[in-house]
């Protein structure tokens, strides 16, 4: 990679936050066992792993062989053991946590329900029991559709204690997207709800689960429905089955399946770059020692904490870290069902403060948003039992991270900034928060056992300090994505066919700075090509947002006939959003600041303010829907699962 194609950081980051002696004094990793980890893993990969598996897991058949790679990069671990990954979360607990509690729940409403370890294993068995009732067995296919309530847990355990594999599609897409998801999974049972809350208002699943039966789904038998909200759905006795009139009459006991380490335990859809989407399928074993381990290391998971991941089932830090991860280290979960700001702005620090949360994960998008909401807010509540911070889904630009740490943290608890994907499985880089000093916006390091590397465009190792490129994984490791769901040629194309099956290929541009630390700069397709220099969007989106004035910005680009990409900003202001001269103004301002910040090549040519940005349900923007925006593009993409889809007109500049 030339000079110029060099992707270039242009974010100045100097600040450095050690953890604190205390947190340090009686953490589960300190700087020496995290060294030694990751020397045990320098010098024999493979066998770090199967260590691991054989320490952390419980087999019903031991492994004998760690590792399968005679048909890399289709990767295979532990392939001749036998395990469940229900029996892992639950069963292993009866004895000594079986009156801990496993879940803490709030409705938006205001409603409660605590289940104990043995509570849930025996609601688990119950509804495992009726999936068997209706024909489901090991290997059939089950797509969850559900609001965040404990059933949607119990569901997933469920699946895979009678080796079932699950598909959740996330309660805020639509009809179609759901259609799509069940046809191409093949599924049998579609398990529901009449609908759930959000935002004060019922978000109707069965009518949606209705419409997408009607386009087709030929592959499905029955409809479990959970009553939820209570309100009028309809109901098709041929085939749909209601939760509450099945699932109680079962019994309390279900042997768990035993399946091979391979045995798919979920398909996850996510997007490609064209829209159509892609089946991701995680094996059992592999990705739960993934899971596990990460909690362990990551969270400094402890007896007494209460973890709080606010991430929805539907994406895959619920699976990792609601669902798998802190439930087969016996952690006490909470799991939340609404909005961040219903009934008002304090939602989230409330619940902190009445459930005694001491481990919050969030995503930089819920913390951008409270960060503008004031910080009276956080302050009118008790968080003190807070003793560890999270952040998830996308780079936390500087600004939001400082807040955080201030405002939330008070300037001492430890905040992991994570960088991983669905098709990772678990944590890759981040801080370990009793080992690790932190950097404003930096993810840090790769954890003990995975090998990254910043290549450039010909796949060569950047080894210089500064570099910037393609952000890879050398190394296979157990919660890797096994394929695509039906298309393997996919698979191996999209995720290994760049640099001929050498490397992983992550998606993301990296910046790689002298300490060792990664800046994650965006994805690959946001890389910005401004006369020659690659930018990142995220370090632009970090000197907007720096600016007093801003709360979210999101940064795209449009084609220049001289420039061949010019920068074009979408910009969320703190208070009312400006018009006509005084945005001219404040236009003129954030441009001048994005100069002096990193350098005039990254100036925006063009700010558009709006009220908010395209944002999914779960708070991701839509980045290719505003692609198209600045572009002039006539809107064609579904924006249904946008949480504001009226936002889109004001966007195009028609508001």
């Amino acid at each position: 990679m030339s000079e110029s194609q060099n992707i270039k950081s242009v974010l100045t980051e100097d600040r450095v936050f050690p953890q604190s002696a205390a947190f340090v004094s009686q953490a589960r990793l300190d700087a020496d066992r995290l060294a030694a980890l990751h020397a045990a893993a320098a010098r024999d990969h493979v066998g770090f792993w199967g260590d691991l598996a054989k320490k952390e897991l419980g087999w019903q058949t031991p492994f004998t062989r760690v590792l399968d790679d005679s048909q890399a990069p289709n990767y295979r671990w532990f392939t001749d053991g036998k395990l469940n990954a229900s029996a892992n979360c639950l069963d292993r607990h009866l004895g000594a946590r079986g009156d801990k509690l496993a879940i803490r729940f709030e409705g938006e409403k205001g409603d409660t329900r605590n289940y104990t370890y043995r509570q849930l294993h025996a609601e688990v068995c119950r509804v495992a029991n009726a999936l068997k009732a209706l024909g489901i067995g090991k290997g059939d296919r089950v797509v969850i559709y559900m609001p965040m309530v404990p059933e949607a847990v119990m569901a997933m355990q469920a699946c895979a204690r009678i080796g079932a594999i699950h598909s959740i599609v996330f309660g805020g897409f639509s009809s179609t997207a759901l259609k799509d998801r069940i046809e191409d999974a093949g599924a049998r049972l579609l398990i529901t709800a009449d609908g759930g809350h959000r935002g004060g208002q019922i978000v109707e699943l069965k009518r949606a689960a209705d419409d997408a039966l009607a386009q087709g789904c030929k592959t499905l038998d029955k409809v479990l429905v959970l009553k939820r909200t209570g309100h009028d759905v309809a109901f098709d006795a041929r085939r749909d089955v209601w939760w509450h009139e099945i699932v109680p009459k079962q019994s309390e006991r279900c042997d768990p399946q035993w399946v091979e380490s391979e045995h798919p335990l979920f398909l996850l859809y996510t997007s490609g770059s064209t829209g159509k989407p892609k089946g991701i399928q995680h094996s059992t074993g592999g990705y739960l020692l993934g899971a596990m381990t990460t909690c362990q290391w990551v969270f400094d998971l402890r007896d007494d904490d209460v973890f709080w991941c606010t991430a929805d089932v539907g994406w895959i830090t619920g699976h990792s870290y609601v669902c798998y991860g802190p439930l087969a280290c016996g952690a006490t979960i909470l799991m939340y069902e609404g909005a961040p700001t219903v009934p008002d702005a304090g939602r989230f620090w409330k619940i902190a403060q009445d459930h005694g949360v001491t481990i919050f994960y969030t995503a930089p998008t819920a913390i951008r948003a409270l960060m503008r909401l004031g910080d009276d807010w956080p302050k009118r509540y008790d968080l003190s039992k807070l003793r560890l911070l999270g952040s998830v889904g996308e780079p936390i630009n500087p600004e939001a991270w400082m807040w955080y740490h201030k405002v939330i943290g008070k300037e001492q608890l430890p905040i992991v900034d994570t960088w991983w994907q669905t098709e990772t499985g678990s944590i890759m880089i981040s801080p370990i928060p009793g080992a690790v000093p932190t950097k404003p916006g930096s993810c840090t390091k790769p954890l003990p056992g995975i090998a990254v590397e910043v290549v450039d465009e010909a796949g060569d190792v950047l080894t210089g300090k500064d570099a910037g490129g393609y952000l890879v994984i050398t190394k296979p490791w157990p919660s890797m994505l096994r394929t695509i769901w039906n298309d393997n040629e996919r698979y191996l194309k999209t995720y290994w066919g760049q640099f001929s099956n050498r490397y992983y290929v992550a998606g993301d541009s990296t910046h790689r700075d002298e300490d060792g630390y990664y800046w994650i700069m965006g994805r690959i397709d946001d890389v910005l090509n401004v006369s020659g220099h690659r930018l990142g969007t995220m370090e632009i989106e970090s000197a907007l947002v720096s600016h007093p004035a801003v709360a979210e910005a999101a940064v795209v680009g449009r084609p220049h006939e001289i420039k061949g990409e010019s920068v074009f900003a979408f910009v969320i202001c703190r208070g009312e959003r400006p018009r006509g001269a005084e945005a001219e103004q404040l236009a003129k301002t954030l441009r001048d600041h994005v100069g002096r910040e990193i350098g005039a090549l990254a100036k925006p040519d063009e700010i558009r303010f709006a009220d908010n940005l395209p944002k999914t349900r779960s708070g991701k923007i839509m980045r290719r829907l505003l692609r198209s925006i600045a572009k002039g593009e006539e809107i064609t993409q579904d924006v249904s699962t946008l949480e504001n889809p009226a936002i889109v007109k004001q966007l195009a500049g028609q508001d």
